[in-house]
């Protein structure tokens, strides 16, 4: 993420439109775009929100990745952002995604079906119920469908969610793991044209064999394209149980190093400012 100027090389050297110049400039001809495309993603943001929880814990995050696609609709790809270790990554303040999967489209109706996997290096975490620290991951495989600017996409970890154990109403391991936690996405972006959009989301975790942990996060952005540049605000708020002054255990009350507590699904606005090469 840090070879910025070695990316965009690459980048520009896949992705600009390639022609081919003859002897007589009136027969210039313009080659046909390969199979291949590569792309390349940055943005800063005033804070890292994941499925409406707080990651950076109100500080701002620096993100990107790559995107490689064929064709044939097949894909993978990688992305990056810094986090909070309070954000349940102990010794971690990296998160690294990687993911593949294919998409298809019929007309306005698209389908995508793939898998991805969170990694954290250099944390530190011990589950409720075992002895023994390892690296914070997770693993998901998705299912999605759009049409047009509407979309729905399904979730499901195939291992213990982010690596946590289940706990019972008061915070104590309850022994199961959380494989099976499964999250639904229903988004909508909106094109408004003169590089205005707007862009709404509703989500909801289901969380496996961990109390008080489900819950129902949304978002509601506007959007502004000047030159490539993306320009952006949004609102983001769920109903997580992370309250001081709540009743039973609230999962979402994350703790800081310095002892400070914050209840890290509180409602907030997002700004940002990205560009995709």
């Amino acid at each position: 993420m840090k070879r910025s100027l070695i990316a965009l090389a690459l980048v520009s050297a896949f992705a600009a439109p390639v022609f081919a110049q003859s002897a007589d400039p009136s027969k210039d001809e313009v080659v046909p775009a390969g199979p291949h495309t590569l792309t390349a993603n940055v943005g800063l943001f005033s804070e890292y929100r994941f499925r409406g929880i707080a990651q950076t814990a109100s500080r701002p995050a620096i993100q990107g990745g790559f995107d490689y696609s064929h064709a044939s609709g097949f894909y993978v790809g990688n992305w990056n952002s810094n986090v909070d270790a309070s954000a349940g990554f102990p010794d971690g303040n990296i998160e690294m995604d990687f993911y593949g999967g294919y998409k298809a489209a019929f007309g306005d109706f698209g389908v995508d079906v793939g898998g991805i996997y969170y990694y954290y290096p250099g944390s530190s975490y011990v589950p409720g119920g075992r002895s023994q620290a390892e690296a914070v991951t997770n693993k998901e495989i998705y299912l999605g469908a759009s049409w047009k600017f509407i979309s729905a996409k399904w979730y499901y970890s195939v291992d213990d969610y982010f690596s946590m154990r289940g706990w019972d109403s008061t915070g104590t391991a309850n022994g199961n793991g959380t494989k099976g936690t499964q999250y639904f996405d229903l988004s909508g972006n909106f094109d408004l044209g003169s590089g205005w959009g707007i862009n709404g989301h509703v989500g909801y975790l289901n969380m496996a064999h961990a109390s008080n942990a489900d819950y129902t996060d949304w978002k509601l952005g506007v959007t502004k394209d000047i030159n490539g540049w993306v320009i952006g605000a949004a609102y983001i708020g769920t109903d997580a149980k992370g309250s001081k002054n709540g009743s039973n255990y609230q999962p979402y009350l994350f703790t800081k190093s310095s002892g400070y507590q914050y209840d890290s699904g509180k409602d907030t606005v997002v700004v940002s400012v990205s560009r995709t090469f």
